[in-house]
This record gives structure tokens, sequence and C-alpha cells, in this order.
């Protein structure tokens, strides 16, 4: 090829790439951005991506134990303002709304520890579980000690700390969860052995409950041991070790009540308040929660209008709250205060089961064990003011008075709604 044929073919070569670089600006230009999508007669070329929001935390839980949280500090008020008026309190002088005023100061507590509570990772929890237990002994033998521990009613169990008498007892409930919860997967390799896996768990609960017997604090014992059993059945433990633990846990009671004549009494009242020895005695509490109950009938005779809690029902504001709501509630109330017990205890233990799914059991049982701790502490509740079950100095779980209760509660529920977090967070395919 000359020199002159090989200009030309250049020339042409550059006039070709030129016309090409062209034609495919244009192709560019008139091709749209996004592919076209034609539904129900309009043309889609483009749509912005919609944000998608994921709740981080159980919200209808949450609602439900506001809703049992306002609908007891409308109950306490209710309960407790006639309380001013008592002989037997005429020293202190209360006001109409000292009690309703102090249990919405502790419900605020209550939320700031539980906020606080929420930020804990469960591995935390898991790290801290016998120390809070070491923790939660201690305090339990620091109320015994005679001008440390506040006496009321004969019983001392209380450490006064200012702002609020602290009931270490509760304390010790959350203790008992996380501890037995830790013991557990600690142990998971010889659950199947009874003195490897059961005997140490059992001294703990013997050590917890010698404790709280002397305060005296039987139903604070009770509830303990209860959450303690059931940790243990949840975590897997032998059925036959199982049904053997609770006939020993059932022996240990009766021989409590047996070698103690003011339980004998207190047993005897249940079987029949309104005899003429009990009326005024042992049963006058019970007799008088089933008059309030009877008077509700279906509707109840409105809110306030209560007649047992002025004067005639001991301990209407804490331990009877449930009476008085099913005087001014009526049947329809009762079963609403059921119902949401229910439900919430339901919820909770599906958290923990899905805790478990995930292969979180730490948190899984940590979950189940405070669901059966609520579950369990409003059942012994409401079976006492209903005169199902023998009377039980064991207050109603977010609704009764009680700043340790509430603040104890709340830090329970918080842990349960760190543990439903984490667990969205793992199966969002997150890290925890």
């Amino acid at each position: 090829m000359s020199r002159a044929q090989a200009a030309a073919t250049s020339a042409a070569g550059s006039r070709f790439g030129a016309w090409w670089e062209r034609l495919r600006g244009r192709a560019a230009d008139a091709m749209p951005m996004h592919l076209p999508v034609r539904l129900g007669g309009g043309d889609f070329t483009q749509t912005k991506a919609a944000p998608v929001r994921v709740l981080g935390f159980d919200q209808a839980l949450v609602w439900v134990v506001v809703a049992l949280l306002l609908w007891g500090l409308v109950m306490v008020y209710s309960a407790s303002i006639a309380l001013g008026d008592n002989p037997r309190f005429a020293r202190a002088n209360y006001s109409e709304g000292f009690f309703v005023l102090r249990h919405g100061a502790y419900i605020f507590v209550a939320f700031v520890a539980a906020m606080l509570t929420f930020q804990v990772p469960m591995r935390t929890w898991e790290r801290w579980a016998p120390w809070i237990f070491v923790a939660a002994l201690l305090l339990l033998v620091l109320v015994l000690v005679p001008g440390i521990g506040r006496v009321v009613n004969g019983a001392r169990r209380w450490l006064p700390l200012g702002i609020m008498n602290f009931q270490p007892s509760e304390l010790a409930k959350v203790a008992m969860v996380l501890y037995a919860a830790s013991y557990m997967v600690r142990k998971m390799d010889v659950k199947e052995r009874f003195f490897k896996a059961v005997v140490p768990m059992g001294v703990a609960v013997v050590v917890i409950g010698m404790l709280l017997l002397a305060e005296p604090d039987m139903g604070a014992f009770l509830v303990i041991a209860v959450i303690a059993m059931g940790i243990l059945f949840l975590g897997g433990v032998n059925a036959r070790m199982f049904f053997l633990i609770a006939a020993l846990m059932v022996s240990a009671f009766m021989v409590m009540i047996l070698t103690s004549e003011w339980r004998r009494e207190r047993l005897f009242a249940y079987l029949d308040p309104f005899s003429e020895a009990h009326a005024l005695g042992k049963g006058y509490q019970l007799s008088h929660a089933l008059i309030a109950i009877g008077r509700g009938e279906i509707f109840g005779v409105g809110l306030g209008a209560s007649v047992e809690k002025l004067h005639w029902l001991p301990e209407a504001h804490t331990d009877f709250l449930l009476a008085v709501l099913g005087e001014e509630f009526g049947l329809v109330g009762l079963l609403l205060i059921i119902a949401l017990f229910f439900w919430l205890t339901r919820r909770i233990m599906h958290i923990g089961r899905q805790a478990i799914a995930l292969d979180r059991v730490f948190s899984g049982l940590v979950a189940q064990g405070v669901g059966v701790w609520i579950g369990f502490q409003a059942f012994i509740n409401m079976g006492v003011n209903l005169g199902a079950l023998p009377t039980k100095g064991l207050g109603l779980p977010l609704m009764s008075f009680g700043g340790s209760a509430i603040l104890m509660n709340l830090v329970a529920l918080a842990i349960v709604l760190r543990v439903d977090y984490e667990n969205r967070v793992l199966m969002r395919g997150g890290r925890i």
C-alpha cells in the first residue's frame, strides 16, 4: 500500500470513529435512566426507594406495661385516698395524695432505671450474674442487722435509703433470674446429672430462703423458689429430677407451715374466713376482700366509690389492690386485668423461646425466668384476693404500691426488651 492510500484509510477510520461516538451519545441521551414499568395504565420510569422502618423493640409489650402502670397509679390513688383519716396513721398526717405522689415518683425513678438497663448488652448481664447474686445475698444479710434494717409490722425487710425504702428481696428475684440462667448455661453438659446440675442450685435457693424466712418473707421465698425451678425445667433438667425437686419444695413448705403456729392459723382462716373464730382475726383481710369483690358484681360500683377501702380492708393499696379494683370495676375489670397479665406473660415467654431458637440460651432463659416471675406472682396475688389461695403478702406486679417492686419489675422488663431487641438485630443479619 502506498503512503497516500494509507493516509486516506486512516482519515476514513477517524471519521467513522467520530460518527460512532456521536451515535452512542445520542442513544445514551434517548435511553431512560430506569426501565419503564406499566402499572394500571400509567408508565413509571423512576421510583424512589421507600424507607423501611424496623421497630427495635416490642411496642405492644411496652404499651401493655404502660397501661398496667397507669391503671395501677389510678387505683393506688383511689385505694389510699382515705388513709389520711385512718386513726392508725394519725401521727403520720397523710394527705389525700401522699401515696399516689410517691407512687408516681417511684414509677419515674423506675422508668429512668429501665432506660439505663436497656442499654446493657446481654453478654454483660451474663458476666455480671454471679456478682449480682452475691450482692443480693449481702443486702439480705444487711437488712437483718439491728439498726440498719427497718421493721414494719414485725417484719425486717427494708433498707432506708432516704428517698425510698429499698426491699432487698425484690433485687433477689432479679438476681435469681440472672444467676439461674447463667448457671444452666454453665451446667448444660451435666444437666442430666442430679448432684452436679441440681444440688448446687438447690443449695443457693436454701441459703437465700433462710435469709428471707428470717425477715420473715415467705412470699418472696416462694416466688424465688419457683423462678429457680422454672429455669431449671426450661433449661432441660431431667423431668424425674424436676418432679423430685418439686416434691422436696412442697414438703419443705408444708413443714414450715406445720411448725409455725401463725402460718397454720392463716391456713385455717383461709379455709373458713367468715367463721366466728376467724372473721375478726386471721380471716379479716380475706373476708373483706371477698365482700369488696362481691359488691362489684358485673360492672362495679364506679371508680372511687369503693366502701371497703374506707378503713375496712387493710393494705388496700398494696396486697389487696385487686379487691378494690374488683369492687370499683366489677367482673369486667377483673377479667381485663387477668387478660392483660396473661398476654404479658405469654409474650415474654415467646421472646425467650425466640432467643433460644437463635442459639442464645442465656438470654432466652432470662426472659422466660422473668415471665415465670411476673406470671406466678400475679397468679398468687389474684388467687389471694379471690380467696382461691391462702393469704400471702405479695403485691400485684406493676400495679400495687411499692417503690422496690416497681423498680425491679421495670428493670426486669427492660432486660426482656433488650433480649427482644438483640433478637431483632440478629434476625436482620446484624451483630450484637
